[in-house]
């Protein structure tokens, strides 16, 4: 076994128990494998340990990891998107987590209708209103979710957050608040669909994020180590 595999392995159990220490299905929750600055042979070997399910933060690094590993994977846009790669986000991403405005959904929706599909999102909140961080207001996110309701080629499935760099249960609260915004969302009945998505958690605290209701955990360096700078 690769230490990859064994990380993917170690990381797995790791949300399974704390599923059931929350009293959930573990099949709940999608570890997605994050790939940013990872190399090749290193996705290769995840690939080969039976993993399917990756998450970039750039559009054009995913294109050119996509187009190598080749079909039968799953990927999802975890990063900040900008509007003009829109096209180039709908044509690679099986999800886009990082919808946090009307500019970008209203780009997202003209560029799946090209395509003729309908584009599953979510929306990004920014919990504790950092500067340094995208993301939509919980206040603001009603009204972003009514407009994207009469979007016929965008489809939101639940929510995603990045919360401050702390111990995982001083994060805590925020996996807690995103989960609750999503139950007040749901009663709105805003959107046609179950909002079943709630994408929190990386390496560092991702078992919390499960145990507050996590279905998607973002974990990069738990899997592939430390990575080296962005060039």
């Amino acid at each position: 076994m690769s230490q990859i595999a064994a990380n993917l392995k170690a990381v797995q159990e790791r949300i399974t128990a704390a599923a059931r220490r929350a009293g959930r299905d573990p099949a709940g929750v999608r570890l997605i494998a994050v790939t940013k600055t990872v190399d090749l042979e290193r996705l290769r070997q995840a690939a080969a340990a039976g993993h399917r399910c990756f998450g970039e933060n750039y559009v054009q690094e995913a294109q050119a990891k996509i187009t190598a590993l080749g079909p039968g994977l799953q990927w999802h846009f975890i990063g900040h998107l900008q509007s003009k790669k829109s096209g180039a986000a709908v044509n690679l991403f099986d999800l886009i987590h990082s919808v946090d405005r009307l500019k970008l959904a209203q780009a997202l929706d003209q560029a799946a209708a090209r395509l003729h599909q309908v584009q599953d999102i979510l929306i990004q909140v920014n919990l504790a209103g950092e500067g340094t961080k995208s993301g939509a207001a919980p206040e603001e996110v009603p009204d972003l979710l009514r407009e994207i309701a009469r979007m016929a080629h965008l489809r939101v499935m639940g929510l995603m957050t990045m919360p401050p760099w702390l111990d995982p249960e001083e994060v805590r609260p925020y996996f807690r608040a995103l989960r609750e915004l999503r139950h007040r969302l749901q009663d709105m009945e805003i959107v046609p669909n179950p909002l079943t998505e709630l994408s929190m958690g990386m390496s560092g605290d991702y078992e919390a994020a499960v145990e507050e209701g996590a279905t998607l955990v973002r974990v990069g360096t738990a899997i592939f180590g430390s990575r080296p700078p962005r060039g």
